[in-house]
């Protein structure tokens, strides 16, 4: 019989602590690894509200410790930076809003921290994710699930994971709420049993992301004009990778009534802002596309879709298009649907699959 080892990934949060005591509970050999993705140099300051700080690795290894199992600290800064940081760069300068926590996933954890599990001699990668894999038994796949509690669902998260991955992935806190798993870390005298759920972007503390541009790059960001929808000037900005679609703080402008950032014309280093209507899709493009219940899609699904984690799901239908796109039409139109953000249709409780928007259509 094949030995059970699985290697853990433990971000020094309650989640993956407690992750790694219910596998061990189920009978696997268990090896605990906390990722190094960067240098507080990068950041210009200590992190305190993201993953992966110097206190995060200690409480990783004091959890690590108290469940008698190994714990390695990997380096993964090299890959972080190529895969992760370059992207969101790339991204933000390109005009986009990138979705760097989805990359990490992509990469690091479930690629790298894989290959590195397997050189170990482990079966399965282990993280405190909320959702939940089942293999089809029809078509063998290995389908993706929401998590039963459905306030820290994370499947928005992780529709990036291919077939292969998935195969070596556990979840064990899928079926699992918060307040439970909070419950059997106390019960077991984590250190971490009420520490606050990390916030930010890792690499991005108190979610100043200009500065952190800025600061990566050595460079600012030139000024320039803010336009109405009819192309009139209306105002300077600061750069216009400085701001988001559908942003309506901290534009400076006085125009009688609210306006939003509705558009960004990154050669020309012009800013539209229009009224909130101005801010509805019918529909998306997307690429970049991963599918659960089948290898391709190649005819029209009703789904309900999320453009952003923080989303209510929408119904609508996703229809394929050349080269491996697809078009997500709306039921109704929604609002600042995002070019390198993620797009996530459902079908009940299944991910159906996932990808990147590309364009809002209008």
């Amino acid at each position: 019989m094949e030995e059970k080892k699985a290697l853990v990934g433990m971000s020094g949060g309650v989640d993956s602590s407690v992750a790694a005591l219910l596998m061990l509970r189920a009978g696997y050999g268990c090896i605990g690894a906390t990722m190094r993705l960067y240098d507080n140099e990068m950041l210009g300051q200590e992190a305190s509200n993201t993953c992966c700080s110097l206190d995060d690795v200690e409480d990783a290894r004091s959890v690590a410790r108290r469940l008698g199992i190994p714990h390695y600290v990997f380096n993964f800064k090299e890959d972080f930076e190529a895969q992760v940081i370059r992207k969101f760069v790339r991204c933000y300068e390109c005009g986009g809003t990138p979705n760097p926590c989805i990359d990490c996933n992509r990469h690091l954890k479930f690629d790298r921290l894989l290959r590195r599990a397997l050189e170990l001699g482990c079966n399965w990668v282990v993280t405190g994710h909320y959702a939940q894999i089942r293999q089809d038994s029809e078509s063998g796949r290995y389908l993706l699930y929401k998590a039963a509690d459905k306030a820290k669902d994370q499947t928005y998260f992780l529709a990036c994971l291919n077939q292969y991955q998935l195969s070596h992935i556990q979840f064990p806190l899928g079926g699992l709420t918060k307040p439970e798993v909070r419950r059997i870390a106390e019960e077991n005298g984590f250190v971490n049993a009420r520490k606050h759920d990390s916030q930010d972007i890792c690499f991005v503390p108190e979610g100043d992301y200009t500065a952190f541009l800025e600061r990566y790059t050595g460079s600012r960001y030139p000024a320039g004009d803010f336009l109405d929808t009819a192309g009139n000037v209306v105002g300077r900005h600061r750069g216009a990778v400085c701001y988001t679609l559908g942003q309506r703080k901290g534009l400076g402008l006085a125009m009688g009534t609210p306006v939003y950032v509705c558009g960004k014309d990154m050669e020309k280093n012009t800013v539209t802002v229009g009224p909130n209507a101005a801010l509805y899709s019918p529909a998306l493009r997307a690429n970049d596309w991963n599918w659960y219940p089948f290898p391709e899609l190649t005819e029209p699904v009703r789904v309900t879709v999320k453009t952003r984690h923080s989303q209510s799901e929408q119904p609508g239908t996703v229809y394929p298009e050349p080269d491996g796109c697809a078009r997500v039409e709306f039921d109704a139109p929604q609002r600042a649907v995002t070019p390198g953000q993620a797009v996530v249709v459902y079908r009940d409780d299944l991910v159906v699959g996932g990808g990147t928007i590309t364009e809002a259509i209008r």
